[in-house]
């Protein structure tokens, strides 16, 4: 299995309980498609680098899992469906991100394990 690190931005003018359902939708996908969760943050909302869909801000989530390839096209395909997501990233992690993501969640005390 391979480890993953998507980062998303949810539009704005969500209500902060559309918000934590919109992200509970994902990593219900990401155990469904086989995938393991490991760790999810909420970064809150923040101002964009340049207007999205006319909007200057949006929510910022960070979710790791561990699991196959297939899994993520599944999912990445689940964030361009929903009209809630303006943008998503998702990264293969190696050893050294690994190793680096367990050490900044142990120094700010934000561990989440699902």
């Amino acid at each position: 299995m391979n480890h993953y690190e998507t980062v998303f931005i949810l539009t704005p003018v969500l209500s902060d309980d559309q918000a934590k359902e919109a992200v509970q939708k994902f990593e219900g996908e990401i155990a469904t498609f086989g995938g393991k969760l490991k760790h999810t943050e909420k970064w809150g909302l923040k101002k964009l680098a340049y207007p999205i869909q006319k909007k200057t801000t949006g929510f910022y989530y960070l979710v790791e899992f561990e699991a196959e390839g297939h899994v993520v096209a599944d999912l990445e395909l689940s964030f361009k469906r929903d009209e809630r997501v303006m943008r998503f990233l998702t990264v293969k992690m190696d050893a050294h991100h690994v190793t680096y993501a367990e050490k900044r969640r142990a120094k700010v005390g934000k561990t989440v394990e699902a």
